[in-house]
């Protein structure tokens, strides 16, 4: 890693680390709407997810749950391009938080598909599939299984990908009817490679069972995306929680870095 990408790197940590003592995060420790981006053929990358709320909950809503309020979510993510339509993914999430101190909260496997297409078809799809396990203060299930389909559009400085995500808790005592958990991301070119845009993200509920309509949290997010160094991208967001959404405001940001 060089120079200019270790001082871009520390940046965006300092911007984020220095509201840690005000922030929490109840949201996922990843918070990413997946577009036809995939790793070359031999090809490494690693992206650093970092997750806080400016509120969050205080007390657990099942035996041995963490609180949320005033913890720091950071999940390094390393992927490698099997082949040209096909990249493995390993991610290591840990967190921060006042009744817990530095904890690491498991781990998670996926492989992502993305379909081939000619350089001039702008419509892409593909599918992500994650094996997850979990840090019991993070999750009642210790395992779940994510699906994840990809159908987008990329055309003249427009992005819309959507990505009806289902998921599958896998531990014992656990419901295992799929979950219906949908995200959105609509963004467009204002310069360059940065691009303006919105991302949302809700929580439908078990298939066949959706929750009322007032009763789903969802998030929406304006974000940004933008090189910051040389072979650095950024993605950052500020999201705002509605209904059910335990956090009323959200920070993200994405560190993306890619190895040949």
């Amino acid at each position: 890693m060089n120079f200019k990408r270790i001082v871009a790197v520390r940046c965006v940590a300092a911007l984020l680390f220095g509201v840690a003592g005000v922030c929490a995060h109840a949201a996922p420790d990843e918070i990413q709407v997946y577009t036809e981006e995939l790793d070359a053929p031999g090809e490494s990358g690693v992206e650093l997810h970092l997750n806080h709320v400016p509120s969050g909950r205080t007390k657990p809503t099942y035996p041995g749950e963490s609180q949320s309020a005033h913890r720091l979510q950071v999940t390094p993510e390393f992927s490698y391009g099997l082949t040209r339509t096909l990249e493995a993914g390993l991610y290591l999430p840990v967190a921060v938080g006042p009744d817990t101190g530095l904890v690491d909260n498991g781990i998670r496997f996926r492989l992502k598909f993305i379909a081939p297409r000619p350089p001039t078809q702008k419509f892409f799809w593909g599918l992500n599939g994650e094996l997850g396990w979990y840090a019991r203060r993070t999750s009642e299930s210790r395992r779940a299984m994510e699906f994840r389909p990809i159908i987008g559009w990329r055309e003249q400085g427009w992005l819309v990908s959507f990505n009806p995500i289902l998921d599958v808790e896998l531990s014992g005592g656990q419901s295992h009817k799929p979950s219906f958990d949908p995200a959105l991301k609509i963004a467009r070119a204002i310069r360059g490679d940065t691009m303006l845009g919105v991302e949302y993200y809700s929580e439908f509920g078990p298939l066949g069972d959706f929750h009322p309509a007032r009763e789903r949290p969802t998030y929406v997010y304006a974000v940004i995306d933008t090189a910051i160094a040389a072979g650095v991208d950024l993605n950052f967001g500020i999201g705002r929680g509605s209904r059910g959404a335990e956090d009323r405001w959200v920070l993200k940001a994405i560190v993306s870095m890619a190895f040949e």
